[in-house]
């Protein structure tokens, strides 16, 4: 037994923990959980704890249902939302095969292989996401059929007495007693919309932190008698929710994007990834953006991405490389904007650290930077200029990673059958769907 392990049965004991929650996720990020009873977390070390796998989208199939968890002591924490009167842990956990494998499904897994990758070629991928959600007075629709927001702030306001203020500072701490820090909290554009940046990690742990932070922001607010949702645009009319997340590779201890004297500062190797993000984004879409809802922040407008374009310190550009500061050369990042806050961070972060690899393996050249608002250009302009689409609506996406051989090598091959077969039911779902608006635009009239 590792010390890691010896420090999480000493903790429970000590701390008098009763349920110790195994965390994991299925194919599109949804979260389960197993409590385990704190005299079982020894043997769950040693051999796992076996359980159905069929039973969870994307996971395994019949005839290899039996699958185990091995829960990984260094995410173990105390969940501070469960109190003190019987102190519940949790931890996260890789799935592996009855031989001790990992299995193929795993979202964490393959994850991981990414990681693998960048690594055997002397890279440490670190992440820092700003996340956006909105917060609602319940999870009921209005009187005229719509959510209501719990207030009518916008960017970096200042609500006085506000609910959201009170809600960002027990948020923040109770994201702090789980080990998780924070760089900024503050009021987005939409009504009761906000974002929480969290700060640097490595990817894993950023993807980790993420599935506990949806966590903690829907355990504050039903604290408070409200409702928060990642959903990507509850509004059609508002700003949606994005996960801009910022992306650098480390060789060692240098940050491998930075290279003095050169434009925006900007070495061979930070290129060759936005290039190979640019060039694969319409294949991995379907991952970024997984939702049908999703494509209704993409091509809703105002900051939302929704051609393959780059620019320094541009926010209408699928990539952007933020103002450089003078004497912070370990700070060189790229910002990709095209991922909502309803994503599997554990799939998304594989396929753009995936793309951004292959762009490095196979020297990509960068395409000529985005001036302009991309947005404002007309259709004539933006194919002139190379700016492409990206994919218009689920159904588009799909069709986009169907025939993608990069993605299929990233995610593995029960992943993106899975993966898939899950959204072509839903898009199937939604496109017999008969909406609102079909019947107060026609049913009047026709």
């Amino acid at each position: 037994m590792d010390r890691q392990q010896e420090f999480v049965l000493r903790t429970i004991e000590e701390r008098d923990v009763r349920f110790v929650r195994l965390w994991f996720t299925d194919v599109v990020g949804s979260m389960k959980s197993v409590a385990l009873a704190p005299a079982e977390v020894e043997g769950a070390f040693e051999e796992g704890l076996g359980f159905d796998g069929s039973s969870i989208e994307g996971l395994s199939r019949i005839y290899e249902s039996d699958m185990l968890l091995q829960p990984d002591p260094s995410t173990f924490q105390i969940l501070p939302w469960r109190g003190e009167t019987e102190p519940t842990s949790r931890m996260f956990c890789d799935i592996q095969t009855p031989d001790g494998l990992p299995a193929a499904a795993d979202p964490r897994h393959v994850l991981k292989r990414q990681l693998a990758a960048a690594a055997d070629m002397g890279f440490t991928c670190y992440t820092h996401p700003e996340i956006e959600f909105y917060l609602l007075r319940s999870s009921e629709l209005g009187a005229e059929g719509y959510p209501v927001p719990v207030d009518r702030g916008g960017y970096f306001d200042h609500v006085t007495g506000g609910v959201a203020q009170d809600f960002r500072r027990t948020a923040v701490t109770m994201l702090e007693a789980v080990g998780i820090s924070v760089e900024f909290s503050h009021h987005e554009n939409g009504p009761g919309q906000n974002e929480i940046d969290l700060r640097y990690a490595d990817a894993l742990q950023t993807a980790d932190n993420i599935m506990t932070f949806r966590t903690v922001i829907k355990e504050v607010a039903i604290q408070q008698g409200i409702y928060a949702t990642f959903m990507p645009k509850p509004f059609s009319d508002e700003a949606g929710s994005g996960m801009h997340t910022h992306f650098s590779l480390f060789e060692g201890d240098t940050n491998a994007f930075f290279e003095a004297g050169r434009e925006f500062q900007l070495s061979d190797t930070a290129r060759q990834f936005i290039a190979g993000i640019l060039r694969h984004a319409p294949e991995f879409t379907a991952v970024t953006n997984q939702f049908v809802n999703s494509y209704k922040r993409l091509w809703g407008g105002g900051e939302a991405p929704s051609h393959r374009s780059w620019g320094h310190n541009n926010r209408s550009a699928l990539v952007r490389v933020p103002l450089y500061k003078p004497g912070k050369g370990q700070s060189a990042r790229v910002e990709y904007r095209g991922i909502d806050s309803a994503a599997n961070p554990y799939l998304a972060y594989a396929c753009l650290l995936g793309a951004g690899l292959k762009g490095i393996q196979e020297g990509y050249e960068l395409e000529p930077q985005a001036e302009d608002d991309v947005w404002g250009l007309s259709s004539a302009e933006r194919r002139a200029s190379g700016h492409d689409p990206l994919p218009g609506s689920l159904h588009d996406a799909i069709r986009a990673m169907e025939e993608s051989e990069l993605v299929a090598e990233i995610l593995g091959e029960q992943v993106f059958t899975s993966f898939l077969r899950n959204k072509r039911d839903e898009w199937e779902a939604y496109r017999q769907n008969v909406s609102p608006f079909e019947l107060r635009r026609y049913l009047g009239i026709l």
